[in-house]
């Protein structure tokens, strides 16, 4: 490349800098709970087309609020009424349902009377009212802790709230709580988890973009001991990742827990393609090459092996998009967008300032560089006395931690990201271990024959088992569905006695029949349509997660298929929590076959760069012992799958297998030049291998970064990529150039007649 073609090269990316300052609106956060669905699962449509018949089932905040001993005193149920009617009155809060002001109808001679659940008006009656809860299990569990200590409001907000209304509501909220005079209270729900999730996130996008620059700029430093060496690089880098992030942003793209990764992974690939552009510089200026004519040589050797490696990095990244989970999709194709932003910018900037600026190279650099050179001449002679040692580790190893990642199961939580100790975190499991629990559990129920409707008697019966099957399988409590409007009357027939609250015998059903068709046709409830063909059960249980929801979906259908007659009764579950779960269970098969396809189209990459398909096979062995390591290493710290550690495989392969890249590019080069193949993997592994450790070190050290990060992913996706990038050195310097010894004659014996100096490469 010439001085001249270097100038237009950054008259380029100076257009393309300020074109992309000009669309540039501001960083976006966003926390959407459902961009973790899977948008291909046709439950997904299932549940949409549900919830517009009845509603959203996570539109809601638990609180509860606690006194000791027991909620039984006047002055708090006094200052928790309060309470109740601010929130209530609140904008975008659809409604509040306690025990506060819960009425409970009384059925005798002279009609119907309504009865205060909890009634404090006198201290006789609120120790008749807490003698009649303490053994009313309509309550106990769902709106009343079964230790009597805690008081559950249950706050519905308004259905699919944005985020921002959804943070103004729960600054109301907790601004009415925190006044109320009560000081033990609990809050869990979608709008609280969200606003708390945005608020991490930009603090983990602060962080991650400090502690990144700082460390770019303390490495490179290191590295070259010159200012502009420094600020220069740190310059391209930092373009790269503006233009990769105002490209996302002006199409729509916001950053969520999984993107705000994406600047800190950036700047450490970005600094890893740098290195190996000015390592080949230095070299050549080493050897007394001339400024202008090592620049020269750098762009012409290396601008294709770095694009190679910056593709395959691309692909790694890309094959999250096969998940069809929209916060992964958008996070593999707009990182794998951004590689190839990083490399427009070194190659459109870097060589102009090479020449515009002095040289890099001195005598310390000389002298660091004999030593280089004599510790990777030391370890490539151990590598020759050892080879036969040397695969048999890596394939014994590479069994071992195959199986035991094969035993990994596939677990994960609501709020999997949140580290244990959390306040958020622990409000979640408050819920679950004092009440019926915080994860919403809704079942659909469909009447199969016309003939009848959800009150008929044998439909009833039907919803009876299947909800006794509920509560033991799920070990929920309370759970709404058309049976507890019966129950209901049938406990206010038997003068509000708790032992009532059951399904009556269908005599005692029909003559309540009167006064249940008035209350069907009321249905405030939200359990049933007009025309009685569809139904629901809506209830809460404990996050158990997915692992332990899996197998307790599993029994659900196997009893739905043997035990409830299909004519009178269909069944299906669904909901959010159910479509998490679901998530959780296929994101590691997704994530795996997505890798699959960037296997091949590495493979593939390696294939047309050798035209050799078993070259193309040998280069991607190595890079199979780092994600099997990963696997084998999960394993022994008892780290299951789940949408936070199953996209490290596909991150890992990606970037790992720059390293195979490098060292088979410069193989090649020095093949075509008529070098023998010993000498080639010698020569190859003393000049390629300082850049690859190089580069390493700078990836694994960068992507720790991340482990700086109070939430899940970010820390499981610096942590475990680290590792793998170290096997996968060890097994590039190590095992790939004994892979390549069996392929000699294959690789020699291919001498153009007519130009005996220049190599042919295999067909």
């Amino acid at each position: 490349m010439t001085r001249n073609i270097a100038f237009w090269r950054l008259l380029g990316a100076l257009a393309l800098t300020v074109f992309f300052a000009v669309i540039w609106e501001g960083l976006r956060f966003n926390y959407d709970f459902e961009n973790f669905f899977q948008q291909d699962d046709p439950e997904l449509a299932f549940y949409q087309e549900y919830r517009s018949s009845f509603e959203n089932d996570n539109d809601y905040l638990l609180l509860a609020l606690g006194n000791a001993p027991d909620i039984y005193d006047s002055l708090f149920l006094e200052k928790a009424l309060a309470l109740e009617k601010e929130l209530a009155g609140l904008s975008k809060v659809a409604s509040v349902v306690s025990l506060l002001q819960q009425e409970e109808p009384l059925i005798g001679p002279f009609g119907v009377r309504l009865r205060p659940v909890l009634d404090w008006s006198s201290q006789e009656a609120l120790e008749t009212s807490a003698q009649r809860l303490s053994e009313d299990s309509q309550w106990k569990g769902n709106l009343l802790s079964e230790s009597e200590k805690y008081l559950l409001l249950f706050i519905k907000n308004q259905q699919m709230i944005g985020k921002e209304a959804g943070d103004s509501l729960y600054v109301a909220i907790e601004s009415a709580v925190r006044s109320s005079g009560i000081p033990d209270y609990r809050m869990a729900g979608k709008i609280k988890a969200q606003g708390v999730f945005v608020d991490l996130l930009q603090q983990e996008f602060s962080l991650f973009m400090g502690l990144a620059g700082l460390w770019v700029l303390v490495l490179l430093w290191v590295l070259y001991r010159s200012w502009w060496a420094v600020l220069l690089p740190f310059t391209i880098i930092s373009l790269g990742i503006f233009w990769a992030g105002s490209f996302l942003l002006s199409t729509g793209g916001e950053l969520d827990v999984m993107l705000v990764m994406q600047p800190p992974i950036l700047m450490v690939i970005g600094l890893s393609g740098l290195v190996h552009f000015l390592n080949h510089y230095q070299n050549s200026l080493r050897k007394g090459m001339p400024k202008e004519a090592a620049v020269a040589s750098m762009c012409k050797e290396l601008t294709l092996p770095v694009f190679l490696t910056a593709l395959t990095t691309s692909l790694g990244f890309v094959s999250l998009y096969f998940t069809q989970i929209i916060s992964l999709r958008w996070f593999g194709l707009y990182t794998g967008l951004g590689v190839l932003f990083l490399f427009l910018a070194l190659i459109t900037i870097l060589p102009w300032a090479l020449y515009t600026f002095p040289p890099l190279a001195s005598s310390a650099n000389l002298r660091w560089a004999r030593r280089w050179e004599r510790t990777l001449q030391w370890i490539f002679g151990r590598m020759q006395e050892h080879k036969t040692a040397i695969s048999l580790g890596f394939i014994g190893t590479s069994l071992l931690a195959g199986v035991c990642m094969a035993q990994i199961k596939t677990n994960g939580y609501i709020v999997d990201s949140l580290p244990e100790g959390h306040p958020l975190k622990e409000d979640f499991t408050f819920f679950d271990r004092v009440f019926d629990g915080s994860k919403p559990l809704e079942v659909s129920l469909r009447v199969n024959d016309p003939s009848r409707n959800l009150f008929d008697y044998a439909v009833l019966l039907e919803i009876q088992k299947l909800e006794d099957f509920l509560r033991e399988n799920y070990k929920t409590g309370n759970l709404l569905s058309p049976l507890t409007l019966v129950k209901g009357i049938h406990k206010a027939q038997n003068g509000g006695n708790p032992k009532a609250f059951s399904l009556p015998t269908e005599a005692r059903y029909e003559r309540m029949t009167p006064m249940l068709d008035r209350w069907i046709r009321e249905n405030e409830w939200g359990l049933w349509t007009d025309s009685l063909e569809a139904g629901r059960i809506s209830a809460r249980s404990p996050d158990n997660g997915s692992f332990l929801g899996h197998r307790q979906h599993q029994r659900l259908a196997q009893f739905v298929a043997e035990e409830l007659d299909k004519d009178l009764l269909q069944v299906r579950l669904t909901g959010t929590s159910y479509l998490i779960d679901k998530s959780h269970e296929q994101v590691t098969r997704k994530v795996f076959a997505g890798l699959g396809v960037a296997f091949f189209l590495v493979a593939l990459i390696v294939g047309l760069l050798y035209r050799s398909w078993r070259m193309a096979l040998i280069a991607m062995v190595p890079n199979v012992v780092p994600l099997i390591c990963v696997g084998g290493v999960m394993y022994a710290l008892g780290v299951d799958f789940k949408l936070s550690t199953s996209i490290v495989f596909a991150i890992a392969f990606g970037i790992a297998v720059d390293d195979s890249i490098h060292f088979m590019t410069n193989l090649r080069m020095l093949l075509e030049k008529g070098m023998g193949l010993e000498e080639g993997i010698r020569r190859t592994f003393l000049t390629t291998g300082k850049a690859i450790i190089l580069t390493t070190l700078i990836l694994s050290s960068g992507f720790l970064v991340l482990a700086f990060s109070e939430l899940e992913i970010p820390w499981f996706t610096g942590v475990l990529v680290s590792l793998s990038l170290v096997v996968a050195l060890l097994a590039d310097l190590l095992w790939l150039p004994l892979l390549l010894r069996p392929l000699k004659k294959h690789l020699e014996n291919h001498v153009d007649p007519i130009n005996p100096d220049r190599q042919k490469l295999p067909k």
